[in-house]
This record gives structure tokens, sequence and C-alpha cells, in this order.
């Protein structure tokens, strides 16, 4: 699948790998669906109550009640339609050049989210351990006093020196020192000529740490951690956007859902006064006048439904979609637009999305960075079974007027050793090794786990997503079949073949196949979202971006 995205730095990357843990998330565990619960079918249940309930019930509803007892004609006057509520004006269409767009919510994850700036850390945290493992290849610079100031030997020693480890194994020392005083004879060595003696060598290992040593592994594991974060950060990334994608398509849909109950309510509204003309001509029984009123309080009452959830929809995408200082955005209706146009996706892409997931995705990045860390442990460990053999060579040489008779400060020295230390039992080494062959045991198996978790979310996430796109053609086939249906029951009332409780019921059917439509398309996106995270995309698909 081509998906031409944006050039991104390492944060946004696909290069480095995949998402951590993209489960496929089922867009009715959303806030939006949550809150669901077929609430298109209350207004349609009230109705049906009424007319379960004729023609004799054995309780009236209230407005009967009220009919029973006042005179219908005064209730039109009392609850004119300007006392209504006044719906929030919406400005949806694809054409809006205001609209929010999600290519804007992303890039806005991508540059001010606060909880990639979080992440975005590790990698600082990563690159500073790493610089402090490169501090054991520092220089050191050393010196020493030792002064003996009383007793019958006093003695004055000054060392100054410096010693540099090599990358390869040992280290370089050099340094300076002068002795003055009455040494004892035993330590004459520590005594110098009076311009002191220079002395340079170094000392190598011949075998054990000869590959390896502990400030080498140290500098390797840490530098395979900052390979590992990587990929973990850009999981996070992975994560994000798909949460922002689902909280930008939600905030559509509950635009779009109130979009169609206000123009249910309107609907009513022009309806109420052509039926009060109707009824004071007598061509109509007033009762059906408080019928209309009925459902204008309803559609009122579920248009300020709608109207929380779009506000509360919105609010929730303020987390993701922010300003470049990072302040949160709460858009406005005027800003919403359509759903773009659905695109089809053939099974026959399923294969070769499998083999782009198991290239892109950062688990398999960050394990492969973990199975190299634990290489390095298992190294250290046969490390441990080699003896220890090392080689020294240094020179020295006095400066100066000799402070000794027989000159022997003066002549130029150089010295070679050779030193050897071998562990008997090797117990650490052979423990060592032992936890790190099974820790690399460890993480191939959780290697091949997650390749197969990876296929499984892909699979799962495509097959929601062709299903989402089913479903949308039925929903979209069932609110046409449902409006056609409505607009004949209307002529008939106006006709006079038809009541308006049976114009109710079609009206209420054709919202609710208008509100499926909706909830078809939020699934359609939510599920896109989720594919797109199992890719291990950190931008969305090109379809999403299109007005």
């Amino acid at each position: 699948m081509t998906t031409n995205q944006p050039p991104v730095d390492l944060n946004r990357s696909a290069n480095t790998a995949a998402p951590a843990s993209t489960t496929t998330v089922d867009p009715t565990e959303s806030e939006y669906d949550d809150q669901n619960e077929t609430t298109l079918g209350d207004p349609l249940q009230l109705v049906s109550d009424e007319v379960e309930a004729a023609p004799v019930p054995e309780e009236l509803p209230e407005e009967v009640e009220y009919l029973t007892d006042k005179d219908p004609a005064a209730e039109p006057e009392e609850r004119a339609v300007e006392d209504y509520i006044q719906p929030i004006p919406l400005d949806l269409g694809a054409g809006n050049a205001s609209a929010v767009v999600i290519d804007q919510v992303v890039n806005s994850v991508h540059e001010s989210y606060p909880l990639l700036a979080a992440a975005l850390l590790e990698n600082s945290i990563a690159d500073g351990k790493q610089l402090a493992t490169w501090g054991k290849f520092d220089t050191k610079f050393k010196s020493a006093s030792q002064n003996g100031a009383l007793g019958f030997y006093e003695t004055y020693r000054q060392d100054i020196g410096f010693v540099q480890p090599i990358y390869s194994g040992g280290e370089f020392f050099s340094g300076y020192r002068i002795g003055r005083g009455n040494f004892q004879p035993w330590y004459q060595e520590r005594q110098t000529n009076e311009g002191g003696e220079f002395k340079a060598g170094f000392r190598v290992p011949l075998l054990k740490n000869r590959e390896i040593d502990e400030r080498r592994a140290a500098l390797w594991r840490a530098t395979y951690e900052q390979q590992r974060v990587r990929p973990e950060v850009r999981a996070q990334l992975i994560l994000f956007v798909r949460e922002a994608s689902i909280a930008y398509w939600t905030w559509i849909a509950t635009g779009q859902q109130y979009r169609i109950w206000q123009q249910a309510l309107e609907l009513s509204e022009e309806r109420n006064s052509r039926l009060q003309r109707r009824v004071e001509e007598g061509d109509l029984d007033p009762p059906a006048l408080q019928d209309n009123l009925r459902s204008i309080a309803l559609r009122e009452s579920k248009l300020i439904d709608r109207g929380r959830k779009l506000q509360q929809s919105a609010v929730k995408l303020s987390l993701f979609y922010r300003s470049a200082d990072g302040s949160p955005i709460i858009p406005e209706p005027s800003q919403l637009r359509d759903f773009p146009e659905p695109t089809e996706f053939l099974a026959s892409q399923l294969e070769s999305d499998i083999q782009v997931a198991l290239s892109q995705r950062p688990e398999l990045a960050a394990l492969d960075a973990l199975y190299r860390q634990v290489n390095v442990d298992l190294a250290e460990a046969n490390n441990e079974f080699l003896p220890s053999v090392d080689a020294q060579v240094w020179n020295s040489q006095d400066m100066g007027e000799p402070t000794s008779s027989k000159r022997d400060k003066s002549r130029y020295e150089l010295e070679a050793s050779l030193f050897i230390d071998v562990p008997l039992q090797r117990r650490k080494a052979r423990g060592k090794s032992h936890a790190a062959e099974a820790k690399l045991s460890q993480v191939a198996v959780k290697r091949r786990f997650t390749q197969d978790k990876i296929v499984a979310e892909v699979q799962a996430a495509f097959a929601g997503l062709t299903a989402a796109f089913d479903r949308l053609g039925k929903a979209r086939e069932a609110k046409r079949l449902a409006e056609y249906m409505a607009d004949v029951e209307r002529r008939r009332f106006e006709l006079g073949q038809s009541g308006l409780l049976d114009v109710f019921i079609r009206e209420q059917s054709a919202i609710e196949a208008a509100d499926g439509e909706v909830e078809a398309l939020l699934e359609y996106f939510a599920a896109l979202a989720n594919y797109t995270a199992a890719l291990a995309f950190d931008w969305p698909m090109p379809a999403e971006s299109k007005p």
C-alpha cells in the first residue's frame, strides 16, 4: 500500500519500526458511542407507547390529560416557536475554508502534544546515560602529596600524572614525581634527582578484556538502549495519532448528528405553522397541533443532548488539537466539515500490508535492540572465562643533579612486565553466561509472538475496516428508503390520507437511519485509524485528509 507520508524527524520517522501495542479499538467503546444508547429511538418509543395504549389507555399520558382540562387553542400562544432553544449554527461541508481537517490535528500531535514531548525526553535520558558511559574513557588527572615531617626519616613526595584509557583495552599513563628528604634504606627508590622523575608507559590486555571489557560493555549497552528507546517513543506517537484521529472523527460525527436533529426540529416547527392554520380553519382537530408541539419538545430535548455531545467531543479533541505554544484549541461548530468519501480496501493488498507492518512496527525494532543488549551481556560473560594476561611497559628518566653519589637515579630505565590472573572455579562466568543465554531465548520467543500478534492485529483491523465499509453501504440504502417513506407519508398527510402519528413514525425511522449512516461513517474512519496504526504509520492515510 502506498501512503505518501510527509517526511518527519526522529519522532516521526517510519524507518525505526512500529507501535507498541496497537490493539484494535472498537468505536463503540469511545465516549461518543458510550452515550449513543440508541437515543434516536427514544422519541419513537414515546410514539409507540401511545399507539400501543390506544384506543382505551389505562392511564392517560400527561399531554392527553392536559387536553381534557384546558382549551387547546391557547397552547400555541403560550409556547411560541421563538421561546424554544436556539440551535447552534452549523456550516458543514467540504467546501468550508475554515474547517479543521485531520492533517491539522495530527500535525498538532507531532508538534505540540504534551505526552509526546514527555515521551521524547526518554531519548534525552538515553542520550545522557550513553554519554555517561563514555566517561569511563575520560583522561584522568592524578596527584598526590605525601609528607613525613616528623620522625627519624623526614620525607617529602609529590606526584602528578595522567591516565588515558584505551578503547581497545588497557591504558596509557604518564607522570612526574619528586622525592626529597632522608628516606629509609628500603625505600630508596622513592627518592629522585633534584629535577624529579618523568615516567610514561602503557598496559594492554592479551586475553581477558581484549575484545570486551567492563567499560566497552557499558557503552555498548547504553548505545543499544538508545536504539531501543527510539522505537518505543515512536510507538507512543503512533498511539497518540490513532487516538487523535478517533477523537477528530467523533467530533465530526457528533456535528453531523447535531445537524440531523436540527433539521428534524426545523421540519416540526415549519409544520407547526401550517397545522395551526388548518386548526383555525377547522380542517384539523386541535389535538393534532398539540401532538406536533410534543414532537417539537422531544426534538428540542434531543437537540440539547446532541449539542452537549458536540461540545464534549470538541473539548476532548482539544487535548490533541493545540496551538504552536501547546495551548488547547477547542474547535468551533462552524469549523466542522463532512466526512470524506470512504475508500474500499481490497483483500488482495492485505498480504503486502502485513509485510509493511512487520518491517515498520516499533515493537520488533525495540526487541532487536534488546537482543543486542543481552548479546553484550553474553559476550561479557564469555570474557570472564578467559585468564587475565596483561602486558605492561614503562620507562622513566630522572632529571637534574643526582642526589646519590652512586648516581643510580641518573640512568634511563625501561621495564616490561607480564601479569597473570586465573579464576579457577569460574562460577561468576558460568552464572552470567547461563543468565544471558536464557534471556536471549526469552527475547527470541517474545519476538516470534510479537510477529504473530502484529499479523493478527493487521488482519483484525482489516476485517473491521472492510466490514465497516460494507455496513456503510447498507446504512446508506436504509437511509434512502427511510427518507423516501417519510416523504411519502408527509404527502399522504397533506392529502388527508394519513394521520400525524404515522408521519412521526416515518420521520423517526428516517432520523434513525440518518443517524445510523453517521455511526457507520464513524465506525469506518475509526477502523481506518486502527488500521493505520497497525501498519505503523504516524500520519493519516491520504484518503483521510482529502476534504
